[in-house]
């Protein structure tokens, strides 16, 4: 008897999902992007130390080292977990015009300043970039909504609004954030501790090298795990607004 030979078992292997390309930021939002985290934006940045300026009244930073540590603490320890946490949220509310969440957002930045000197930093440069989106001569009804905002607009709320109409992806707007407050806040140290041009520029190496991680880090956390617990940074700021010889109006 003639039989057939047994079908042989074929089992395919899935090939593995190729993840699409993150999509390229434009040369135009390129450039906007630059605008925003550029020192000359005028909001007022480059006017404030966020406590660096105490802690070098407090022996705290004395150098280039002690300056390059107290920065990337902050970026990691405060930024990373408050402020650009905000802005990637209110990033996508803009977005979405999702007016509710915009308001709980810039409610959480003013609740979470522990001084009136960084409270009303983020007020200030928020106000201040309010008017600057008025001026640029590109209508936008989320600007009205934006300055509508009470107390004030805090300035990750007002950023986000900023970078959400450059068109640019979400970790590119991010990037920019983070590298326009490692520049404001490397000039205050040369200011403030002194240190020389070169120092600056080093430190600020060691911030572009950290702000990537930063940035992930931010993206990365819930709502209920955004927090702006910094202890030593409230103490310092409550004690620059009684310190005998200032530079910095935080």
């Amino acid at each position: 008897m003639c039989t057939a030979p047994a079908a042989s078992t074929i089992t395919e292997t899935p090939m593995p999902r190729v993840q699409p390309a993150p999509r390229p930021t434009s040369p135009a939002s390129l450039l906007q992007l630059m605008w925003l985290a550029s020192p000359a934006l005028p909001v007022g940045g480059f006017s404030y130390s966020e406590g660096l300026e105490s802690a070098v009244d407090a022996d705290l930073v004395s150098d280039e080292a002690t300056a390059a540590r107290w920065l990337v603490d902050q970026l990691n320890l405060v930024l990373a977990r408050s402020e650009i946490a905000v802005v990637c949220k209110a990033f996508g509310a803009w977005q979405r015009e999702d007016h509710a969440a915009l308001a709980s957002l810039n409610d959480w930045v003013a609740q979470t300043r522990e001084t009136s000197e960084s409270r009303q930093q983020t007020q200030q440069m928020g106000r201040s970039l309010v008017e600057w989106l008025k001026n640029r001569g590109t209508p936008d009804p989320r600007v009205a909504a934006l300055a509508a905002l009470a107390p004030a607009p805090t300035w990750p709320v007002a950023f986000a609004l900023a970078a959400a109409q450059t068109g640019a992806p979400l970790r590119d707007a991010l990037l920019s954030f983070s590298f326009g407050w490692a520049e404001n806040m490397v000039q205050a140290a040369l200011k403030a501790v002194p240190l020389g041009q070169n120092a600056g520029q080093r430190i600020l190496v060691r911030l572009s090298d950290a702000i990537p991680t930063a940035v992930s880090d931010a993206m990365q956390l819930a709502d209920s795990q955004r927090q702006a617990f910094a202890p030593m940074l409230a103490i310092l700021s409550a004690q620059h607004e009684s310190q005998y010889s200032r530079l910095f109006r935080s």
